[in-house]
């Protein structure tokens, strides 16, 4: 059975940090895409960013560039989600993804229909 659990989540303070984790079993994902994902409280799930399987390419939407680091263990079946410089609009439940549907592409890794696992989700909330 194929799960992805995420952790690091939690209450901090405007312009603090965090860094996520989540580490996949039952199954590498080492030649996979993989990519993180949020939904805030009345929210659709947004895409945030992915990486592909060897993490030379990453790409982010534009609201986190600069900010947050997506980065892999394939080791470790592990992909991790650096935030910095977090604000009170980045509180939501974050969702790791992985296995995409096709090509590298952003019409592919930015639709959350396009990946084919998916985890619990973490909550991220941030207080101003």
């Amino acid at each position: 059975q194929v799960q992805l659990v995420e952790s690091g989540g939690g209450l901090v303070q405007a312009g603090g940090s965090l860094r996520l984790s989540c580490a996949a079993s039952g199954r590498t994902f080492s030649r996979d895409a993989m990519g993180w994902f949020r939904q805030a409280p009345g929210k659709e799930r947004d895409f945030v960013t992915a990486i592909n399987w060897s993490g030379a390419y990453t790409y982010y939407r534009d609201s986190v560039k600069g900010r947050f680091t997506i980065s892999r263990d394939n080791a470790k079946n592990t992909v991790y989600l650096q935030m910095n410089s977090l604000k009170p609009e980045d509180t939501a439940v974050y969702y790791c993804a992985a296995d995409l549907q096709g090509p590298f592409i952003m019409s592919k890794y930015y639709s959350g229909s396009s990946w084919n696992y998916w985890g619990q989700g973490t909550q991220v909330t941030v207080s101003s």
